[in-house]
């Protein structure tokens, strides 16, 4: 009996395979056109025109010329170090600071907060429903001279230890470096809080309840799970509040004296002012670079670029 093989299967046939069309392709670039132009118009416009404006020489009657200046840079750099140095000081302490005291109360409303959760967070944006310069100008008068909390401080003898770090200057704290940085604190709080918020709030809770069946201690589970993992925020927060307190002026102004100028002082005065536009550019520029070391060595350093 012979046996008769099957005939080959048919080829199954190729999958159509629809290419996008030039249209799809040119949505992601439509949609992106919008933000686009909104950079270029609103920040590169403006900042090649302030490069521009750094490198000129004249003066507002006779107008400016572009000389091609650099000089300018070194002696705004040479005159002004003062106040960069200063104010790298003041938004780094001020940063510290939000770190310290944001930290547990973010910890706070993502882990413990429970029902009032929403109402914390409400509380820690409430600063932002008036007016930067009303909150500023609000600590005069509870940092004032004969005011409950300077003669509080003074009884306690906090006064004695600031006095001995130059942060006062006797039994005042108006007019000095401690003003300008509780200032620049309390501004600037909400913007290292929400990010480290965020950051806890996304931690898997089974991570503690892991780390505490392995016998982990509280302080432990905190360095080993919580801090690492809320990297992110740490980081995310640091960078929004030392960025914007770094060229920040009104706290200064308002909280300060001319012994605490900052460099933000300084460019409002030689464009309001003084009217020297080139100085005032070269200025801004040299804070630019100066954040941008910064922030790029911080990044590095804390081994992280995941931000929130």
């Amino acid at each position: 009996m012979t046996v008769t093989e099957a005939p080959p299967a048919p080829p199954a046939p190729e999958p159509v395979v629809h290419k996008p069309s030039v249209r799809r392709k040119l949505v992601p670039y439509w949609l992106l056109l919008p933000g686009m132009l909104w950079l270029l118009v609103f920040f590169a416009l403006p900042l090649v025109y302030q490069a521009s404006t750094s490198v000129q020489t004249g003066s507002l009657e006779e107008g400016f010329q572009v000389t091609w200046h650099f000089q300018t840079y070194w002696d705004a750099l040479t005159e002004y170090w003062p106040q960069f140095l200063r104010s790298v000081l003041y938004a780094g302490t001020a940063t510290a600071l939000c770190l310290l005291f944001g930290y547990p109360l973010a910890y706070l409303i993502a882990f413990k907060a429970g029902r009032w959760r929403n109402l914390l967070l409400v509380l820690v944006i409430a600063p932002f429903f008036t007016s930067f310069l009303i909150r500023t100008l609000a600590w005069k008068t509870i940092l004032a001279d004969s005011g409950p909390v300077v003669e509080t401080l003074n009884s306690i003898g906090f006064l004695d230890v600031t006095n001995w770090l130059g942060m006062t200057d006797g039994s005042r704290v108006l007019a000095t470096p401690l003003a300008v940085v509780t200032g620049l604190t309390y501004n600037f709080l909400p913007f290292m809080i929400l990010p480290l918020y965020t950051s806890l709030e996304r931690i898997d809770p089974r991570l503690h309840e892991a780390a505490g069946d392995l016998y982990a201690k509280p302080s432990t589970t905190f360095r080993k799970v919580t801090f690492p993992l809320s990297m992110p925020g740490v980081v995310s927060g640091t960078l929004l509040t030392f960025i914007p307190a770094s060229g920040d002026y009104v706290n200064a102004e308002l909280l300060g004296s001319t012994d605490t100028r900052m460099v933000g002082n300084v460019i409002q005065s030689q464009f309001l002012r003084v009217l020297d536009y080139p100085t005032a550019a070269a200025l801004s520029f040299i804070l630019m670079a100066v954040v941008l070391i910064v922030v790029t060595v911080y990044i590095r350093r804390a081994g992280t670029e995941d931000l929130v």
